[in-house]
């Protein structure tokens, strides 16, 4: 290489050499791989997580730019030992970012002056501002959630649907209110049920809240959280979250509002590009959403259940599927929290 500049040099000058180096320079400072050390909430089974360990997989068979994708996550974290997770992959200089799956700004915003050439990512409700080199992801179900809606509506018996929800958050809140938006489109008429059982993950409180609706009405249920034996046992039709779970209840899952992190990773991989190139972190204040146009969200299929819905339902709500990816129809985003 040196002597292919000297020679070059001759030909082009001082000032034509010094440019031809310094790409050379450039070139070799494009960086070639990229480690994450990702802090999880909840188990790596539990939809949120598995959802994004599942999109970081398919990222390092991508290798987008080039890159070699590596990295570890741990067992559920909070408080005090996620910090000290976090303080132990900043300290040991093998990581380009720390992704904190869940609301970890509190942490973060003691890290991260600390450590202001390192990335910080965290993600959904509860988290703030916490510093230029923090990125804040949300995820909007808003839109799929419409969707379902109106299947519920078409589908409800007892002109009754319900919701199992976890907690009354902003980025719950929108997903519930548009499902019931969706089956009112349908059937103006429609009343409904809903219930947050103050948990992420607590499967047996779900199914009491879930077996409350279906007594008092309920016939068609979309739970916000994993547990889908009371609709089994009712045998009524329900609809899961965050990922496609009709493999756990074929006979009871119609669909699912899904969620994917591959936007939102390639996103932050070029936002630190950039760093590494020599610009400034500029973390969002103001969480960012990728829509269901943007491949952050959309509806899975519908399986077992593809047969039993009529062909007229399933075209409509295609329609409306591609008005949303169209933009010619916006799902109102409503945030409040609903009685």
């Amino acid at each position: 290489m040196t002597n292919t500049i000297t020679r070059r040099t001759a030909i082009l000058g001082t000032a034509g050499a010094l440019l031809l180096s310094g790409l050379v320079r450039s070139f070799a400072d494009v960086p070639k791989t990229l480690k994450l050390a990702v802090i999880l909430q909840d188990l790596p089974d539990v939809g949120w997580d598995r959802t994004l360990l599942d999109a970081l997989e398919q990222l390092k068979q991508e290798r987008p730019e080039g890159l070699e994708i590596a990295w570890e996550h741990t067992d559920p974290l909070y408080g005090d030992d996620a910090e000290n997770a976090m303080r132990f992959y900043a300290e040991s200089g093998e990581y380009d970012i720390i992704w904190g799956h869940g609301t970890y700004s509190d942490q973060v915003q003691k890290l991260s002056v600390e450590f202001p050439d390192l990335m910080f990512v965290v993600t959904g409700s509860g988290n703030h501002p916490a510093g230029p080199n923090q990125y804040w992801i949300y995820k909007r179900l808003h839109e799929p959630s419409y969707l379902l809606g109106m299947l519920a509506g078409h589908t409800t018996k007892t002109g009754m649907v319900g919701i199992v929800g976890t907690f009354p958050a902003n980025d719950v809140n929108d997903q519930i209110n548009a499902f019931f938006e969706g089956a009112k489109s349908i059937r103006p008429d429609i009343q409904h049920r809903l219930s947050f059982i103050g948990s992420w993950s607590d499967n047996a409180l779900a199914a009491e809240h879930a077996n409350v609706q279906i007594a008092a009405g309920a016939d068609v249920v979309f739970m916000l959280t994993d547990n889908f034996k009371p609709c089994q046992e009712h045998k009524i039709m329900c609809f899961a979250n965050i990922n496609d779970q009709s493999k756990v209840a074929p006979d009871a899952i119609a669909s699912s509002a899904i969620i994917s992190w591959k936007p939102d990773l390639n996103w932050i991989i070029g936002e630190w590009l950039k760093h590494k190139a020599g610009a400034q972190f500029n973390g969002n204040a103001e969480p960012k959403w990728f829509s269901m146009a943007e491949g952050g969200t959309d509806i899975a299929p519908y399986h077992d259940f593809d047969g039993k819905i009529p062909q007229a339902v399933k075209g409509e709500i295609s329609a409306k599927r591609q008005e949303i990816l169209s933009g010619k129809f916006v799902v109102p985003l409503n945030t409040a929290e609903v009685k």
